[in-house]
């Protein structure tokens, strides 16, 4: 099975890590560069997973995540939502759940961390 992980991420360097790690397991990528592209992508009835960035150029990760979480409702499953940012201070990681995110990360990525987070939202059988 070919499941489709869109990743919603503006820096180049760690989209190409992503789909570096992601497409090495046998997953396909959806990228989108601004929060408005990714938010017009995860229409896509096939999505499994989101890797949200925070600090987008257009809309931040917070409100794109509020915004999924209200949109995509009418859904049969939830899409998990894997926030992944650079911002680490006391509270970021509440305010990231709290928008409806499932799992914060902060940056640097970590391959095997981030390996893990998608392992446990799509387990292979």
């Amino acid at each position: 099975m070919n499941e489709k992980i869109l990743c919603i991420e503006d820096n180049p360097d760690n989209m190409i890590l992503i789909r570096r790690v992601i497409q090495a397991r046998g997953y396909t990528l959806l990228e989108a560069e601004t929060g408005a592209e990714g938010l017009a992508m995860a229409e896509d009835k096939d999505i499994r997973l989101i890797l949200l960035d925070i600090n987008l150029p257009d809309i931040d990760g917070y409100e794109i995540a509020r915004r999924l979480r209200t949109d995509l409702n009418h859904r049969e499953t939830r899409i998990p939502i894997i926030a992944i940012t650079a911002n680490a201070l006391k509270g970021d990681a509440e305010k990231a759940l709290g928008a409806g995110c499932d799992v914060y990360m902060s940056k640097p990525i970590n391959i095997h961390e981030l390996w893990a987070r998608v392992a446990f939202f799509l387990p292979r059988s």
